[in-house]
């Protein structure tokens, strides 16, 4: 049977709406009863959506309800950082159900850094059918092809295979994103805003762009990558970045370059945690140089600011948690760059999704796919045939 895209539109009216009655579907959809009612039957047959009670009566039987189910299946995400990944099983609707934190070394490539992601999946208890699993990765990604292309500092990465290593221990679809796409998506739709900059700031730089509810990636992943672009606040003797150029956002801006600059100092730190934990203590060293730091990713943000205008922009990672130091000097560059018309209204905030702001992200995307029109026309056959 071909069920066309109505249903799968109609389920994504459910996933952002809520709790509809019949008669909300009718009207948010334009369809006729007969085929909301077809839709409804097919949806909750297999498992997608259930009735609900509390609807509003317009006279005769009160009117039935329906919701997302979003245990209906999981999903495994695993947010790889520079230093570290957050793996987590999450619901249909990107929500994190259980997590494990890891520490590691990007750099030491996809031969040793996906055994512990596997780990960690192993250790995650599945509640219900998985579905997929999403991988997001500090780099650009060639959506389509599953692989990290050309990334500046994940040694080892460029045009990996993941989708054959996922394959080879699970029979599920695999999504690979780029981290801080997958973080702008979350707050996009977390928080339901439209026309997102997601800043990810930790051990490097990134920004995701999130821009009438599609993730902006460009013609080869690499949209957003704002810390390999030249700073525009630079010393008189050049610095030289990890992806081999000097003079990046990432080479004033980063929690390496932080680092650097403070072990030159003689205030040695082992990591961005130290970094945020020096600014808590009010070192004037650390403040200052953090205070730098987001003048430099300011004057980066103000182009695509005045290009794209976007509602919020939204900072996540461990070095975004140095707060109000860090965002003064970012809202100070993007105030005093971008037109008045574009930064009216523009908001320039620490996010509030936490840590787990990316494998939230990664659900929700990896959900998309899952969900779409072709495969959920798998489902619903399979279902059908199964009768």
């Amino acid at each position: 049977m071909e069920y066309g895209s109505h249903v799968s539109d109609l389920l994504g009216v459910f996933r952002d709406r809520g709790a509809l009655s019949r008669t909300d579907v009718s009207s948010l959809t334009g369809l006729s009863r007969s085929t909301v009612n077809g839709r409804l039957s097919a949806l909750s047959g297999v498992g997608l959506i259930t009735p609900i009670e509390g609807g509003a009566s317009t006279g005769g039987r009160p009117s039935s309800r329906f919701e997302f189910r979003a245990d209906r299946a999981t999903v495994l995400c695993a947010d790889i950082g520079a230093t570290g990944f957050i793996a987590a099983v999450c619901d249909l609707g990107g929500n994190p159900l259980a997590r494990i934190d890891r520490t590691i070394d990007v750099w030491e490539g996809p031969e040793r850094v996906l055994p512990a992601v596997l780990e960690a999946f192993r250790e995650l208890a599945v509640p219900t059918e998985l579905w997929g699993i999403a991988i997001g990765v500090p780099g650009p990604v060639e959506f389509a092809a599953r692989r990290v292309v050309n990334p500046p500092i994940m040694t080892g990465w460029d045009r990996f295979d993941m989708a054959e290593w996922a394959a080879e221990h699970y029979d599920v679809p695999l999504i690979v994103e780029n981290d801080a796409n997958a973080r702008a998506v979350a707050e996009a739709r977390v928080h339901r805003v439209d026309n997102v900059i997601g800043l990810k700031l930790g051990t490097g730089v990134g920004a995701g762009l999130v821009f009438n509810g599609q993730i902006i990636r460009g013609d080869k992943g690499a949209a957003g990558d704002i810390g390999h672009t030249r700073a525009a606040i630079v010393d008189d003797r050049p610095r030289d970045c990890r992806c081999g150029s000097f003079d990046c956002v990432e080479a004033y801006a980063s929690g390496w370059a932080l680092q650097r600059e403070l072990t030159e100092l003689g205030i040695p730190t082992s990591g961005v945690r130290d970094i945020v934990d020096l600014v808590a203590r009010g070192d004037i060293e650390t403040v200052r140089r953090v205070r730098a730091a987001g003048r430099v990713i300011g004057e980066a943000v103000a182009d695509l600011v005045s290009i794209l205008n976007p509602r919020t922009i939204a900072l996540s990672g461990q070095l975004a948690e140095c707060d109000e130091i860090l965002m003064s000097g970012i809202r100070e560059r993007v105030y005093q760059r971008a037109a008045p018309l574009v930064t009216r209204d523009l908001r320039i905030e620490r996010s509030t999704l936490g840590a787990s702001a990316g494998v939230t992200g990664l659900a929700l995307i990896a959900c998309d796919a899952l969900l779409s029109s072709a495969s959920l026309e798998r489902i619903l056959d399979a279902a059908s045939r199964a009768v």
